[in-house]
This record gives C-alpha cells, sequence and structure tokens, in this order.
C-alpha cells in the first residue's frame, strides 16, 4: 500500500500540473522516484534489479511529454542531393572535352605555382613569363568551354580558385620578388598585399554579380595580372616608389565600380588605331606599354562620367 500510494501521489502530481494550463516542459516533468521503490523492495525482500530498470524506464516513458514540431525523420538519399559536375548528356566524348578545359584551368594554376617558386630562387623574369602563359590558359579555357558546349558551374568555379592563386597570389609574390632592394620591404608587402586581396574581393563580386556583355565593373583580375607580369617581364624604367603606386592604383582599379571595355569590344575598334600602338612599340616597347596602360585605367573614369552625363 505504502508503495503503490507513494507512485500513485507522484503521477497525480503531473496530473495536476497539466490541469492547471502549464506548459510540460524538461524541467517541469515529474517522475517516480526510484529510491523509495527501490527501499520498500529492499525492505521486503523482492527486488530485482534488471526488472526494476525496466520499469522504471516505462513509468518515465508514460509521463514524458512528446514535441510535437519534431517529427519522424526521413531517410536522406544522398544521391538524390549529389550535383553532376557536368550538367546534360554525360557521354565519353562529353566527358573527354570536359576534361581537357579543366586540364587548361589545371595548368593555369600550376603556372602560378611555378611562378611562385621561381619568384623564391630570384627569377622574376622567368616568373613573370609563367604568369603571361597563366593568362593564355586562363583565356583558352573559357574559350574551349564555350566552343565544346561544356560550361558548367564546377567549372567556373574552379576557374575562379584557379585565377586566386595564379592571379592573385602568383603575381603579387612576383612584383615583391622584383622590388627587393629597391624599396623597403615594408611598403612592398602592403602593396603586394593590397593586390591579393582586391584580386579576392573582385573575383568574388565577379561570381555574384550580374554579367554585362559590353563592360567590365572594375578591372578584371586577368588584366592586372598581365599587366603586372610584362612590367617584370619588359623591365620598364621606373623607380621602386613609383612601382609601389602603379601597383596599389591597379589593385584599387579593380575593386573599383568604374566600368572597362572587355576585349571583344576593343577588337573591334578601327584598324588604324591599333596601327598607332605597333609603330609605338616597334620605336620603344616600353613606353608605348606604359601609355597603354595608362589609357585603359583612364579610360574607366571617362566612360563612368560619360554614363552619368547622358543618364
Amino acid at each position: 500500500m505504502r508503495r503503490s500510494s507513494t507512485f500513485a501521489r507522484q503521477v497525480l502530481l503531473v496530473r495536476v500540473g497539466r490541469r492547471d494550463g502549464a506548459a510540460v516542459t524538461g524541467t517541469d516533468l515529474v517522475t517516480p522516484d526510484h529510491r523509495w521503490s527501490d527501499r520498500q523492495r529492499l525492505r521486503y525482500g523482492r527486488y530485482d534489479a534488471d526488472v526494476e530498470a525496466a520499469r522504471y524506464d516505462a513509468e518515465v516513458e508514460a509521463v514524458m511529454p512528446v514535441s510535437p514540431a519534431l517529427g519522424p525523420m526521413a531517410p536522406v538519399d544522398e544521391a538524390a542531393m549529389s550535383i553532376p559536375l557536368l550538367p546534360g548528356e554525360r557521354t565519353a566524348a562529353r566527358r573527354a572535352k570536359f576534361a581537357l578545359v579543366n586540364a587548361c584551368t589545371l595548368s593555369s594554376l600550376m603556372l602560378g605555382m611555378l611562378a611562385i617558386f621561381l619568384a623564391m630562387q630570384s627569377e622574376v623574369r622567368v616568373a613573370a613569363l609563367c604568369l603571361i602563359a597563366c593568362v593564355a590558359f586562363d583565356g583558352l579555357d573559357g574559350a574551349l568551354a564555350r566552343k565544346l558546349n561544356v560550361a558548367s558551374p564546377f567549372g567556373a568555379q574552379m576557374d575562379s580558385l584557379a585565377d586566386m592563386c595564379s592571379f592573385g597570389l602568383a603575381a603579387p609574390v612576383v612584383v615583391y620578388a622584383s622590388l627587393a632592394g629597391s624599396v623597403p620591404p615594408a611598403a612592398a608587402a602592403v602593396a603586394c598585399a593590397l593586390v591579393a586581396a582586391c584580386a579576392a574581393i573582385r573575383l568574388a563580386r565577379f561570381n555574384v554579380s550580374p554579367k554585362d556583355g559590353r563592360f567590365f565593373c572594375g578591372v578584371p583580375t586577368t588584366m592586372a595580372a598581365a599587366v603586372l607580369a610584362l612590367t617584370v617581364a619588359i623591365g620598364l624604367p621606373v623607380s621602386g616608389l613609383v612601382m609601389v603606386g602603379g601597383v596599389t592604383l591597379l589593385a584599387f582599379a579593380m575593386v573599383s565600380s568604374f566600368p572597362y571595355a572587355k576585349l571583344a569590344r576593343l577588337v573591334k575598334l578601327p584598324p588604324w588605331l591599333w596601327l598607332a600602338p605597333v609603330v609605338g612599340a616597334l620605336v620603344d616597347i616600353r613606353l608605348t606599354f606604359a601609355l597603354i596602360v595608362v589609357g585603359y585605367l583612364v579610360s574607366g573614369p571617362v566612360l563612368w562620367l560619360r554614363q552619368r552625363h547622358t543618364a
């Protein structure tokens, strides 16, 4: 009688608490006190540990509240969650084309790593030539993906990561190695780190922004790396401080909102406009290169002011 009355009194407390309208939570739950039942069973010599443990668990589950917000978990189909790297028909020919395009992307990545290793060995000219080869492979993989009809989100993300390695990291390292001994190391480090940071911002913004077929928003990372690589390769005769200033200006141009014409629009220019750079390159390639770079950088603010004036 005493044992049954103890458990009945505890269950009665739980029912009274629910009837009063209080929310039953994990802290409000009143469970049977197992110590008193154990004491009674030990007193009368009827105690079985396994039976009592099972009975105690059943009593707790009987009065334990069940949250209506938690439903049964459905099995997850991992095959349905996987995204194919190559959308569309997956034939052997398309897979070979897809592998060729990604091989070009990986070649750009490997050449960027090679440029870093060469810069660490003070072979800055050869490292700059590797960066120029990176630019060529970067343009080749995009053209092949569109021509072979194997463009995919995976390829776009992989190309962006390779660009960050080749143009966002390798190019600043090569520039830093070329500035060794001509400027304070802290100034060169800050300018090159700024190029890496702005390249990351530029690539991330390009991935999430709507595409414009006519203009780039800011100087493309590939073009900025090409300018830096050619500057080191041809040995532009400028002082170290001027070089640091130019690198900093180029970094800010990458993250600017100025519109810069794409290469496809530049190719459509009248042929006589291309004659002047060709003749200038035959006379003085360094001066001609510097004028072309300055003219391209200035074209962004000019187009921006023109668009604001016409709007």
